[in-house]
């Protein structure tokens, strides 16, 4: 046990097993129940979305499927993917499949080709998704009574609401901090004492500098649980996050086109992949190039079909990450997903190599005397695709360190990787800091 300057006594990295009786039922069921009740869900989903959703109506209909062709859980494969260029083109609300009377929220991602994707939810939608944010802060470490620091953007991210009805949901007390002001962000939780923190992983190490910059050890806060999503990140980068602040992190997986955060949870008992709760939520993995189902274990294209959304149905949602799904262990019936190592459309091919920021992430965290706040900046030169990787130095590292360092890099890019890059090291605090989800790759090509 170890105690803060706040005399909240914590465990550190031990694991809060829930016990059996703080689990849901849906947690308890075995696996034969819950494929029953996944495919019970299934068949209803794909209903109400061909009667509906004149999008799925048709797309159904031009592939020669039925929703009552689906006769068993493999027979999803039948059915069409949709992807966010459908949503984008069904813009704002061709994809919902209840009247407006009925919705009684809307969120929406940013439109970065000008059009955001919009997202409905009935009462009963919202219930549901504040049921497995509640789950989802349960397994990793969150009992009720506690208080949850929530920095996700609010508005329409989905983010900074999702966390918050879910904590409210399990009985914590939320501090809505919501993103940015930084320095505030530290004051409130030096004052206010929350155990837990929900935010990005990359804006979590700007509050840890915040912290250092103001001369107090984040290891001396109350934070005991760190719950990060919204952006890919390493096993390194939990191990630093841990080791300098004292806590538990763990993964949070959503997207907003499937519900929001709460799809899928890293229990901290285990830290091995994030359990998806199956019972709302239906995972494949396929490859992303023939567009074929992949078995457990194997790397892929992660999609989703949800089970139970009114509002909004999804189908076979092509959600870009890449991952592999694995056995439940924690929770034994619901599958594991990997931590996401990146996106198919985030990815880097540079000379003909593929490239992944997380990749990149790896070897700057493993290099002494540089900050874990990097950029990676794309050109043109000689007609040639150009690389350069943008880090900041730590605090006082010297400047034949950072000469150093540059070239450690980009050694270990070209033997790691497989390309070569040109690496960059800049002052502390350089970089604009990220509050939302973290913008790691700049193009700067001409536009051709």
């Amino acid at each position: 046990m170890t105690t803060t300057h706040n005399d909240v006594p914590r465990t550190r990295r031990l694991g809060r097993a829930p016990a059996a009786d703080d689990l849901s039922s849906a947690e308890r069921m075995g696996t034969d129940e819950l494929r029953a009740l996944q495919l019970e869900r299934l068949q209803w989903t794909l209903r109400h979305a061909y009667d509906n959703v004149p999008f799925y109506r048709r797309k159904f209909d031009e592939a020669g499927v039925h929703p009552d062709d689906c006769r068993q859980l493999s027979d999803l494969a039948k059915f069409p993917f949709t992807t966010k260029h459908d949503l984008r083109d069904n813009y704002p609300d061709g994809m919902f499949a209840v009247p407006r009377s009925r919705v009684r929220r809307i969120h929406a991602s940013s439109g970065t080709t000008g059009t955001p994707t919009v997202v409905g939810y009935t009462q009963e939608d919202l219930d549901t998704w504040a049921t497995v944010v509640a789950r989802s802060i349960r397994a990793a470490g969150g009992r009720p009574g506690d208080t949850v620091h929530v920095a996700y953007g609010y508005g329409l991210f989905t983010g900074g609401l999702g966390a918050h009805y879910g904590a409210e949901k399990l009985g914590c007390t939320v501090i809505p901090a919501s993103g940015g002001m930084t320095a505030r962000q530290v004051q409130l939780i030096t004052d206010l004492r929350p155990e837990i923190i929900m935010v990005t992983p990359s804006y979590m190490l700007t509050l840890l500098d915040e912290f250092e910059r103001q001369g107090i050890d984040p290891r001396d806060t109350s934070l005991r649980i760190g719950i990060f999503g919204a952006e890919p990140w390493t096993e390194r980068m939990r191990r630093e996050i841990e080791e300098r602040a004292d806590l538990d992190a763990v993964d949070i997986y959503g997207l907003s086109e499937v519900m929001g955060p709460g799809v899928a949870q890293e229990c901290v008992e285990t830290k091995d992949g994030l359990h998806i709760w199956e019972d709302h939520f239906y995972p494949e993995v396929i490859d992303p190039l023939d567009e074929n189902v992949l078995g457990d274990g194997e790397t892929g294209e992660l999609v989703f079909t949800s089970l139970t959304k009114q509002a909004m149905p999804i189908i076979r949602y092509r959600t870009r990450d890449l991952t592999a799904l694995r056995p439940g262990t924690a929770r034994p019936a619901f599958r594991r997903m990997d931590k996401v190592t990146g996106r198919s459309d985030d990815m880097i091919i540079l000379r003909g190599v593929n490239v992944f920021p997380t990749q990149i992430e790896e070897i700057v965290l493993g290099t002494d005397g540089l900050s874990p706040h990097f950029q990676l900046r794309l050109s043109r030169k000689d007609r040639m695709d150009h690389l350069t990787v943008v880090v900041e130095a730590a605090v006082d590292t010297p400047a034949d360190r950072r000469d150093t360092a540059a070239a450690e890099i980009a050694a270990r890019v070209k033997d790691g990787v497989g390309v070569s890059v040109g690496v960059e090291i800049v002052d502390p605090e350089t970089l604009e800091r990220s509050v939302g989800k973290l913008k790691r790759v700049i193009d700067q090509r001409p536009a051709t």
